[in-house]
């Protein structure tokens, strides 16, 4: 038996985790049935919508009739500006401050639209806000975390087009660990991890989905989800602002063929998690080991309703997939867009 045909692990270059791949399970008959849901049907503007345009938000703040992006404070924050004025210094039971602060996008004023449904024009004027608020943001703070949450089953609380920023004062956990990987690997091998990886990958082009002259979206080796891509910069651009003009173009284009892709998977509004990863804002520190580059993280697994969960062996032992991130890749580019 070959190993891509039998249980193996496969460990993810950019946090050194492993993944166990159980390949001949994917084998069985297949038991999900790939539903076709009624289409999303949203009105352009929802009265009840707190993030539409003129609406009143919690607390009773109204928002502005804006026209394009727009961006404001998160009403419940998980960051605060304010500095803690003590630290608990207990040996066991260490805490330490953490300041920050949180900022909503709403992508556009339209409520019927999503990232995967605008225009390259109005995805192209998103990119321009990410890379703005990256660089204002910067300037303030370590790390500037900016996602979106997709779909209910994905946590988002409303359906309007929208993602967050989460600016701190520390770099997170799995920041720190590209970060660490990333440095390690320029020293060792003389050249920046995703640029060998992004190299190989073209080469290949067996988990590649979709690429521009700018940018190239795959399932990574290592893909911890069914359907996870990975969106890396094929220019030596290591956070959001530093992108050229083309660039940025290019971003807002091959977004769309990529989310196009994931909604026509499964013929419905694809949930995902997905968020830009971009060399910490430290002054001073060299960030050549850096590359830009966005995971996205979708649950579902064989139809618009049935996805994966991260349960039992995943959660107490270590992440497990049987759909091999190939087949993945492979019907992914099978979508008609």
């Amino acid at each position: 038996m070959k190993m891509r045909d039998a249980p193996h692990r496969r460990r993810n270059l950019l946090t050194g985790e492993w993944v166990l791949v159980s390949p001949h399970r994917a084998k069985r008959p297949w038991q999900g049935e790939i539903s076709t849901p009624a289409p999303d049907e949203l009105p352009a503007h929802d009265p009840d919508c707190y993030l539409c345009p003129g609406n009143e938000r919690a607390g009773g703040k109204l928002n502005p009739d804006y026209k394009g992006t727009w961006v404001f404070p998160n009403d419940f924050p998980a960051l605060l500006e304010d500095q803690v004025e003590s630290v608990n210094t207990h040996p066991l039971f260490e805490e330490t401050p953490a300041r920050g602060e949180a900022r909503v996008i709403c992508f556009a004023p339209d409520h019927s639209l999503s990232l995967s449904r605008m225009s390259d024009a109005q995805r192209e004027a998103v990119v321009e806000c990410w890379c703005d608020q990256s660089a204002e943001l910067g300037r303030k703070w370590t790390h500037v975390q900016i996602f979106e949450n997709r779909g209910a089953m994905m946590g988002a609380s409303s359906p309007h087009p929208h993602g967050q920023l989460w600016a701190s004062d520390f770099i997170p956990q799995g920041l720190a660990q590209e970060e660490t990987r990333q440095r390690e690997h320029l020293s060792t091998r003389g050249k920046p991890l995703l640029d060998e990886v992004l190299a190989s990958e073209i080469a290949d082009g067996e988990r590649m989905v979709e690429s521009n002259a700018h940018w190239a979206a795959f399932v990574p080796h290592w893909a911890a989800w069914p359907f996870e891509t990975l969106l890396v910069a094929r220019d030596p651009v290591r956070r959001l602002e530093e992108m050229s003009s083309d660039s940025r173009s290019a971003l807002a284009e091959i977004l769309g063929s990529l989310l196009r892709r994931y909604d026509g998977l499964f013929e419905t509004a694809f949930p995902y998690s997905m968020g830009w990863h971009g060399a910490p804002h430290v002054l001073g520190e060299d960030t050549g080991h850096w590359r830009l580059h966005a995971h996205f993280y979708p649950p579902l697994l064989r139809s618009a309703t049935v996805r994966k969960h991260m349960v039992g062996y995943e959660l107490l032992a270590e992440i497990q997939r049987d759909l091999t991130p190939e087949q993945a890749a492979e019907r992914l580019r099978a979508v008609a867009i």
